[in-house]
C-alpha cells in the first residue's frame, strides 16, 4: 500500500524563486531592492548596504550612476499562491554581459509550501511550472527580460510551525532519531518528499550535518538547488515579536548574501571555461594576461568569504560556497594559471635564447671573416667573395654540431606550437 503522504500548514510560508535570465537594458522600474516591512524596520537599499561591505553592496545594489537592480511590487492572488513582487539583479560577465537573476517573492498559505518548490523543480508527477505565470504576473515582459530555458530554479523558503506541531515527513521506526524540523530542513532545500527520495536511515545524519543553527528559534540548510528555514518553536502570527524580522532577514539580506555566492559561482565557471581555452590556438600569451586581469579584477571585486561583521550571514555564503566547492575551485584557477603562465615563460625564454643562438651561429663566422679582411688591409672583391665563402661553410658547419642541433630543434618546436 502507498504510504499516505503527511501535510503540514505553516503560519509563515515564504519562498524567494530565483532564475538566472538575460537583461539587454535597464528595466522601467524604481531601482534598488524590493523593500519590506516590519513594525518600524524597513529594508530599503539604504538600510541594506549598512550590513554589508562596500564591495559587496555595489556589487549586489549597484551606485547611482551603474545600478544593477531593480524591483516591481504586485499582489497578484492565485489560490494558495500570492506573488508579491519581482526583482532584477544584473550580474554580468566578461562574456555575457546581459547576464542577470530574476527573484520571484511568493507567500503561500495551506499545505502548499513542499509541494509548490517539488512543482519548481520538476519532480515526476508534479504539475506544469508555474514560472511563466509568475512572469506575466510580475510584469516580467520578454522585452525587458528573457528567461533562461530549461533551468531549474534556486529557491530560499521558510517555513514557520503553528500550535501544533509540524507533521514528520519520515515517521517510520529508521527514522526515529531524524528531527521533525530537520526532516523539514532537508525537504524543502532539496525539495524533495518520501516518494521523491526515500532517505537510507544509514545516511540520515549526514543529510543535515551542515545545518546551520541560527538560534534557539530556527535552523537554515544550505544546498545546491536550494535553502531551507524551519523554525523551531510556535509562530504567533503577523505579530510574533521574533518570526516578523526573521522573515525580514530572510527576504533581504540572507537572500543577497546567497545572491552573492552565485554571482561568484557564474564567474568562476566562466574563468574555468576561459582557462581552458588559453592554448587553443596562438596568441596564448595575449589571452593569458587578459585572463589574469580579469582574475584579479574577480578576486579585487566579488571574490569575499566575510560580507559583514554578521556571523549569520557570513555562515550562509560559506555554506553555499561548498555546495559548490568555490574555494578549492578558485584556488585550482589561481594554481593552474601560474602553471600556465611559467609554461608560456619558458617557451618565450626558449625563442629567445634560439634566437640568440641562430645569431651567434650566423653572425661570428661572417664578423671573423669581415675582421680579417679589414686587418689585412684585402678590398679585392674576389677576396670578399672567399671570405663570405669560408664563413658560409664555417656557418653550415656549426649548425652540424650539437649546439647548432638543439638550436634548430628549438626553433622547429616552437614554429609547431
Amino acid at each position: 500500500m502507498r504510504r499516505r503522504r503527511p501535510s503540514a500548514t505553516g503560519i509563515r510560508q515564504i519562498t524567494a524563486v530565483i532564475l538566472p535570465v538575460r537583461l539587454p537594458g535597464d528595466p522601467p522600474w524604481p531601482r534598488g531592492p524590493l523593500p519590506f516591512t516590519h513594525r518600524d524596520r524597513h529594508t530599503t537599499t539604504g538600510t541594506r548596504r549598512t550590513y554589508f561591505t562596500p564591495a559587496a553592496a555595489r556589487v549586489l545594489y549597484g551606485t547611482s550612476e551603474h545600478p544593477t537592480r531593480w524591483h516591481h511590487r504586485t499582489t497578484h492572488q492565485d489560490g494558495p499562491i500570492r506573488v508579491d513582487g519581482v526583482e532584477l539583479l544584473r550580474t554580468p560577465t566578461q562574456d555575457t554581459p546581459e547576464r542577470a537573476l530574476a527573484i520571484f517573492h511568493l507567500t503561500l498559505t495551506g499545505p502548499t509550501l513542499l509541494d509548490t518548490l517539488r512543482t519548481l523543480a520538476g519532480r515526476p508527477g508534479t504539475p506544469t511550472s508555474p514560472l511563466g505565470e509568475l512572469a506575466r504576473t510580475t510584469g516580467l515582459r520578454a522585452d525587458i527580460a528573457t528567461v533562461e530555458p530549461e533551468v531549474l530554479p534556486y529557491t530560499v523558503s521558510l517555513l514557520t510551525p503553528g500550535t501544533r506541531p509540524l507533521a514528520r515527513l519520515h515517521p517510520g521506526r529508521d527514522h526515529r532519531s531524524w528531527p521533525t524540523a530537520q526532516q523539514w530542513l532537508w525537504a524543502l532545500a532539496s525539495r524533495t518528499n518520501a516518494d521523491d527520495y526515500p532517505p537510507d536511515p544509514a545516511t540520515v545524519p549526514g543529510l543535515t550535518a551542515n545545518a546551520l543553527r541560527i538560534s534557539a528559534d530556527w535552523s537554515a540548510l544550505v544546498l545546491r538547488q536550494g535553502t531551507a528555514f524551519t523554525g523551531h518553536r510556535p509562530d504567533r502570527g503577523p505579530g510574533d515579536p521574533f518570526y516578523g524580522y526573521a522573515e525580514l532577514h530572510v527576504r533581504s539580506v540572507y537572500l543577497d548574501t546567497l545572491l552573492f555566492g552565485m554571482i561568484q559561482r557564474s564567474h568562476i565557471d566562466q574563468l574555468t571555461e576561459d582557462l581552458a581555452d588559453v592554448f587553443t590556438g596562438p596568441g596564448e600569451a595575449n589571452r593569458l594576461t587578459a585572463l589574469e586581469r580579469r582574475i584579479a579584477r574577480f578576486r579585487s571585486t566579488y571574490w569575499r568569504q566575510h560580507l559583514t561583521t554578521h556571523g549569520t550571514a557570513n555562515d550562509l555564503l560559506l555554506a553555499y560556497q561548498n555546495q559548490y566547492r568555490l574555494p578549492e575551485r578558485f584556488t585550482e584557477i589561481l594554481a593552474e594559471a601560474a602553471d600556465h603562465n611559467r609554461l608560456i615563460q619558458t617557451q618565450e625564454s626558449q625563442q629567445i635564447s634560439g634566437a640568440l643562438g641562430v645569431l651567434t651561429i650566423l653572425g661570428l663566422p661572417l664578423t671573423t671573416a669581415l675582421t680579417a679582411l679589414q686587418v689585412l688591409g684585402y678590398q679585392s672583391p674576389w677576396q670578399l667573395l672567399t671570405a663570405t665563402t669560408g664563413a658560409l661553410a664555417a656557418t653550415t658547419g656549426l649548425l652540424t654540431t650539437p649546439y647548432g642541433r638543439l638550436v634548430l630543434t628549438s626553433l622547429r618546436g616552437r614554429a609547431k606550437e
